[in-house]
């Protein structure tokens, strides 16, 4: 699948999808707390996506290729899942790190954000791992201008991430999107400088690492369902997404509103100010 440059109608197409997506995180927050079950938060999510936002959620029965239909409208990852937790009807607990990934369509164009969310006060651990995995999505996007390679992203994530004694999940990575879910080019989250794609303007792809607090090894959950990726050596495993256009000077993250948490303080004062409008 070649990769394609989001003209004008794109990318304002994009920006639509992508603020949605976040209102959808910012709406489900105040919901994540102690006793309530991910299955609760997928049928709220479902809701709001379908009846206020008029929209559609690229989660609920897609298939990514062959796999088995994905039967919720979110994934909801807890503790040591990876990614693509598939919602149920187990309780969150105090203590609990969650990362709920979205997606929504709106005409066409597809938006893809996550956040995490600590359940309760949460271990130093989980608060660690969340604010650096935080922290290394946006090292990555502040390379993100035309000329530099996708190489250059993976690396500075990977620096940062391992620098903290941490490690990055290698099996999966951020991916161009637009009226496709999923289509090139492949975001690797650890690489060389100089290396793979080079950027050009009108790209949209999403930044999204894995990080786990143990070691990069992951393997299929418990659950046997298709979907559910965990640690290897059952340590939490945090992260976040943002989806990115590639600007003739720079980036702009699509997937901003009015709950996004703000960038980390090395972020350069335009996007702050992005964030905040």
């Amino acid at each position: 699948m070649s990769i394609t440059y989001k003209d004008e109608e794109g990318i304002r197409g994009m920006r639509v999808a992508g603020r949605l997506a976040s209102e959808l995180l910012d709406y489900l927050t105040p919901h994540v707390k102690v006793g309530v079950t991910t299955n609760e938060l997928d049928k709220l999510a479902y809701d709001y996506i379908t009846q206020v936002q008029e929209a559609i959620p690229a989660p609920l029965n897609y298939t990514g290729g062959g796999n088995i239909p994905y039967p919720k409208s979110i994934c909801t990852s807890v503790n040591h899942q990876v990614c693509h937790g598939i919602p149920n009807d187990k309780p969150l607990k105090k203590g609990d790190s969650v990362n709920i990934d979205v997606t929504v369509i709106k005409n066409g164009w597809h938006g893809d954000t996550s956040r995490m969310f600590i359940v309760g006060e949460g271990s130093i651990l989980a608060r660690r791992l969340s604010a650096l995995t935080y922290e290394a999505m946006w090292h990555g996007i502040e390379m993100v201008r035309p000329g530099i390679h996708l190489g250059d992203i993976g690396h500075v994530i990977q620096r940062f991430a391992e620098s903290n004694g941490f490690s990055v999940v290698r099996e999966f990575c951020g991916h161009g999107i637009g009226r496709v879910f999923h289509e090139e080019p492949q975001v690797l989250h650890y690489g060389k400088p100089g290396t793979m794609e080079m950027l050009k303007t009108g790209m949209t792809f999403t930044i999204e690492p894995m990080i786990n607090a143990g070691k990069k090894e992951i393997k299929e959950g418990p659950e046997k369902d298709g979907w559910s990726i965990v640690t290897k050596d059952h340590s939490l495993s945090a992260q976040w997404e943002h989806t990115i256009l590639v600007t003739e000077t720079g980036y702009e993250v699509l997937t901003l509103s009015a709950g996004s948490p703000p960038p980390p303080p090395f972020v350069n004062a335009q996007v702050n100010a992005q964030a905040n409008a």
